[in-house]
């Protein structure tokens, strides 16, 4: 059984960063090299770097943290929708479209994913993304999780950020930074485990996230 790894890998040097977003750091705080008894690795980055989940605590007071997401939403069939090269926001129109009717989980391959094959360090702020319509699309037909191949579902530098708190307040699970250069349009099973991190505001965390292909 194939599996695709579609996660972003995390370099302090070769992965983008969300402008605005914490810096990645990756120190080598022990060292054998040095003498010590084992390499022990420092990392220093933000909760929404490279492959990432958002919970609804990222953008709604007191709604459910990132420890909190249940992993049933997070597990399962996915499908992988292509969008053309054109689109710049997804809409409603794409959504009803491309989205087959009982879709629970559906990642979107648009344009985005060429982008992490060049100049991978430098953020990207001509993404395509999903606007407020196509956000509402998605509730209406149930989808329990939605994911991007890149940083944000939402425009850069929006000032309210609905499409984000249409999904999240619905208990939409959004996953970002997803690289699905190498996956085809068609149906998997997604396995996408963001870490079970329970201190802060719970807003988000990296995820390790794979498709394999279905019997």
């Amino acid at each position: 059984m194939p599996i695709f790894d579609i996660s972003v890998g995390i370099s302090s040097t070769e992965t983008p960063v969300y402008a605005g977003d914490p810096a990645i750091e990756i120190v080598q705080h022990a060292a054998l090299a040095r003498g010590d008894a084992a390499n022990v690795t420092l990392l220093r980055f933000g909760a929404h770097t490279a492959t990432h989940v958002d919970a609804p605590a990222h953008f709604i007071e007191g709604a459910p943290r990132v420890a909190e997401l249940s992993l049933d939403a997070l597990v399962g069939r996915a499908r992988v929708v292509r969008v053309g090269e054109e689109v710049r926001a997804i809409g409603a129109g794409d959504v009803e479209g491309l989205v087959p009717p009982g879709t629970e989980r559906v990642l979107f391959k648009t344009r985005n994913s060429a982008f992490w094959a060049g100049r991978r360090g430098e953020f990207r702020e001509d993404f395509t993304y999903i606007d407020v319509a196509g956000a509402r699309a998605l509730v209406e037909r149930g989808v329990r999780l939605v994911g991007i191949d890149y940083l944000s579902v939402e425009k850069f530098k929006s000032e309210n950020f609905e499409t984000h708190t249409t999904l999240l307040a619905r208990g939409v699970v959004v996953v970002e930074g997803l690289d699905l250069s190498a996956v085809g349009e068609g149906d998997y099973e997604l396995i996408c485990l963001p870490l079970k991190i329970e201190g802060g505001t719970g807003d988000g965390a990296p995820a390790r996230a794979i498709l394999r292909t279905l019997d």
